[in-house]
């Protein structure tokens, strides 16, 4: 154990003061990992005598003032991880005494000034009310090149990134916290990841966005306050943005227009905005239906796009069908019907599929050819769907995960867009596990009457889902199924077609 050089003992809470003398026997020890552990300022005091430590992670544990400073001796250290601690502004000064430190998160704590550290690139202060950062003798040239200060309250955010020579900062997380102008953005040209989700940022603080963004990769402005009118002023200004959050806003189809041109996006998020899909527009005396959606064809690095929770209705999915790299859709509506997935078909290299509270019937599944890269199948939340027919699918396509209610799965790593193609085992039982949804499934079933379930049920296992769309009761037809019966017929013309080359 004499050569032992890292060891991670994050999260063993029974790892007390009296079993960490144990480990102080490794002299050459270079990396200790004690976080969410049992141990006290006590034993934190014993670390001090492992000075050939350069990480060190302490998190979660409540170390004093007093304790951080018998740590001084540790002058090797790059990497200190003090999150949910009990220091203050009183003991911060002596990280002076780390010449090397690069790392330093300091989350949670009470720490509202931090002194000059000349070797910090990365710190994390989320959660902290931040007054001053790097003050002192030489602070303006501190090369910090990533800030976390999510949740954090900013007594004034102009003055806080005047001190820092923010012209370094490449990554900057700032979201849920009380930033509400991005002022300071102006003198960040190397900035490519910005998060000011959940801040109250508004189109008039995009215009900052829009100086720094020449480099700019990674944006997520979810839950704020900008409008359509806001993307406006970001496009053609961010054109190396990959990256689109927009999730909860109030952008509507007219920011798509917009989102084309940002040729470099590869990931949108347009979840739980006002996309309808369909606009109309003046020709001479009469109104055109036009599909905004299909502007989206542009961008052809296009990997991820997410409508869940939006007004996109069938014929509006359409258009997407020419984007040949899309990889994940996520899809969200009670607006969707078998049409929709069937036009799905088409979508060639598409691994992870969202279909959620569509109206999707039995045969309307079971008709369903799935695209040859398809690997996960998310059907939550569609009501009129049975346990016979996941079961025939399933043999049918034993090689893609699906997801449902009544349908139990091996629990996999949800970052469906990372793109992982390894099979899944997907098997029926009776139960539904609740780990297996967000617990707000509602049964739309008690909208309806008795003989209008029945109907469904019988008209779709012995009809094709697309000539079936006749059958539906009025309550389902809504004003969009009859509308669009003659749409709907030429699309499965179209969308045959397309599968097919």
């Amino acid at each position: 154990m004499n050569n032992l050089k890292e060891l991670d003992l994050s999260r063993c809470s029974k790892i007390t003061d009296a079993g960490i003398k144990h480990v102080l026997a490794i002299q050459n020890l270079e990396k200790l990992h004690v976080s969410e552990t049992g141990l006290t300022s006590n034993g934190v005091v014993l670390l001090s005598s492992l000075q050939n430590l350069n990480l060190l992670d302490l998190g979660g544990i409540s170390i004093t003032d007093e304790a951080l400073c018998s740590l001084q001796v540790l002058t090797n250290l790059e990497y200190l991880d003090l999150w949910g601690s009990k220091i203050s502004n009183r003991g911060v000064p002596v990280l002076e005494m780390f010449p090397k430190l690069s790392f330093l998160n300091i989350a949670w704590t009470e720490v509202t000034e931090l002194p000059y550290l000349p070797s910090i690139t990365c710190l994390n202060m989320s959660n902290c009310t931040i007054c001053s950062i790097f003050y002192g003798k030489g602070s303006t040239s501190a090369p910090l090149l990533k800030l976390f200060g999510l949740g954090a309250t900013f007594v004034d955010a102009d003055k806080v990134f005047s001190i820092i020579d923010t012209s370094h900062v490449m990554y900057l997380d700032v979201s849920s916290s009380s930033i509400c102008n991005l002022h300071f953005l102006v003198k960040m040209d190397m900035i490519e990841h910005l998060d000011v989700s959940f801040c109250g940022i508004t189109d008039d603080s995009v215009e900052y966005i829009a100086k720094a963004g020449k480099g700019l990769k990674f944006l997520n402005a979810s839950n704020s306050k900008l409008t359509s009118q806001g993307i406006c002023v970001l496009a053609g200004n961010v054109i190396n943005l990959e990256t689109l959050y927009l999730s909860n806003t109030s952008v509507d189809d007219v920011a798509l227009s917009y989102i084309a041109l940002m040729p470099s996006l590869r990931i949108v998020d347009l979840s739980r905005t006002k996309i309808k899909g369909f606009a109309y527009e003046k020709s001479q005396d009469n109104l055109e239906k036009t599909f905004p959606l299909s502007l989206l064809q542009n961008l052809s690095h296009l990997e991820s796009l997410n409508l869940e929770d939006t007004l996109v209705e069938d014929e509006a999915l359409l258009p997407l069908v020419f984007l040949k790299q899309l990889r994940c859709l996520y899809l969200k509506s009670d607006l969707l019907s078998d049409v929709s997935l069937h036009i799905l078909s088409s979508f060639s290299s598409l691994e992870y599929l969202g279909f959620r509270n569509a109206v999707l019937s039995n045969s309307g599944l079971l008709l369903f050819v799935p695209p040859k890269a398809l690997h996960t199948l998310d059907l939550r939340g569609c009501w009129l769907l049975i346990e016979d027919v996941f079961s025939s699918f399933c043999k049918r396509h034993p090689q893609i995960e699906l997801r449902h209610e009544l349908v139990g799965t091996v629990p996999i790593d949800e970052n469906v867009s990372a793109g992982s193609t390894s099979l899944h085992k997907t098997y029926l039982t009776s139960e539904v596990r609740s780990e297996e949804y967000d617990g707000c499934f509602v049964d739309e079933r008690i909208k309806y009457s008795m003989e209008d379930l029945l109907g469904l049920q019988l008209s779709s296992s012995s009809t094709p889902a697309l000539h079936g769309l006749n059958m539906l009761p009025k309550e389902l037809k809504r004003s969009k199924m009859s509308n669009h019966i003659s749409f709907l017929r030429g699309t499965c013309w179209i969308w045959h077609k397309v599968s097919r080359t």
